[in-house]
């Protein structure tokens, strides 16, 4: 268990520093709005991973096919496209004027906080990368499971040691990023438009290549 146990946060951190997509639309959202509209925004993505992973271990073997077959073309070609299309609307989306309370707290409504936690759901769903990548955890955390089964129960255990250190690391990203927000301009957030526009971008690029080259 020991083991599983330190598998499991290892595994976590080194997911948690992976530079994707999703890290710099966080970074962006602490910085611009707040801690807690960027922790909105991660439990989105939170929840994203969760229904991943219940997919991942329920339906293992049939994910286990559609990593292999040829349905991943049309995933990454799906989840490219969506990436693109995302890419060039945040290239050229104006930054939206932030509202401060008297504290110099950001002024946000719950709809707000729910859209946040509906846009970091959306923005994680449609990475096809990301239920290989858990369906790959779990084969990893078998090698550690009692009867070497990936369906065991010990393997949800791990699961949730990856998540909380997954989400422990987020959180420091998230009050790093608020640091830096007496730097925050018009042109520094127009930059970070352009810098989330490009690397989604190439994400996409990324997946409708592999998609083309799966066929």
């Amino acid at each position: 268990m020991l083991a599983l146990v330190l598998k499991g946060i290892v595994t976590g951190f080194l997911l948690s520093i992976m530079v994707g997509p999703v890290f710099f639309v966080l970074l962006e959202t602490s910085i611009r709005r707040g801690i807690k509209a960027a922790l909105a925004l991660d439990l989105g993505v939170l929840i994203s991973d969760l229904v991943y992973i219940m997919i991942a271990y329920v339906f293992y073997a049939e994910v286990s096919e559609l990593s292999a077959g040829k349905n991943q073309v049309i995933l990454k070609l799906a989840g490219g496209t969506l990436f693109l299309i995302y890419g060039v609307a945040t290239w050229f989306k104006k930054p939206k004027e932030v509202v401060f309370d008297d504290l110099g707290r950001v002024v946000q409504s719950a709809g707000d906080y729910a859209l946040l936690v509906l846009k970091g759901f959306l923005l994680n769903i449609a990475n096809p990368l990301v239920v290989f990548y858990w369906f790959s955890v779990m084969t990893l955390g078998s090698k550690n499971s009692p009867s070497g089964d990936p369906q065991h129960a010990s393997i949800l255990f791990f699961l949730g040691v990856i998540l909380i250190t997954f989400f422990s690391v987020d959180l420091l990203k998230i009050f790093g990023a608020k640091r830096l927000r007496p730097l925050v301009t018009d042109k520094l957030l127009i930059a970070l438009n352009h810098l989330i526009g490009i690397v989604f971008v190439i994400f996409g690029v990324f997946l409708v290549v592999q998609g083309f080259m799966a066929m």
